[in-house]
C-alpha cells in the first residue's frame, strides 16, 4: 500500500480533468480525493504500489484529452487507513 499527494499545474481546470481522474481512481481501485485548488489539481490518492503508480503517471500525462499539464509534484504521505473511496471535491 502506498498513498502519494500530488499536484498538478496547467490547463487542468475547466477542462473534465477531476471527473477523469476519478474515473482512473475507480478503474485502479485508488483512494483518496481530487480538488481544484486555486491555478492547480490537488489528487489525494492512496491504493497498492502498482496500481498507484499506473494511476499517478495515466495522472501526470493529462487525465483528460482536453487537458495540458506543464508541471507536477509528488510526495509521499502516511497510510491512511479512513480512506474508503474517491471522491471529487
Amino acid at each position: 500500500m502506498k498513498h502519494n499527494f500530488i499536484r498538478v499545474y496547467g490547463r487542468v481546470q475547466g477542462v473534465g480533468f477531476r471527473y477523469f481522474t476519478q474515473r482512473l481512481a475507480l478503474k485502479y481501485d485508488i483512494v483518496g480525493y481530487v480538488k481544484n485548488v486555486q491555478d492547480f489539481v490537488e489528487v489525494d490518492a492512496q491504493g497498492s504500489e502498482e496500481n498507484l503508480k499506473t494511476f499517478t503517471e495515466a495522472v501526470i500525462k493529462g487525465a483528460s484529452p482536453a487537458s495540458d499539464v506543464s508541471d507536477y509534484t509528488i510526495e509521499s504521505k502516511d497510510i491512511d487507513t479512513t480512506l474508503t473511496d474517491f471522491k471529487t471535491e
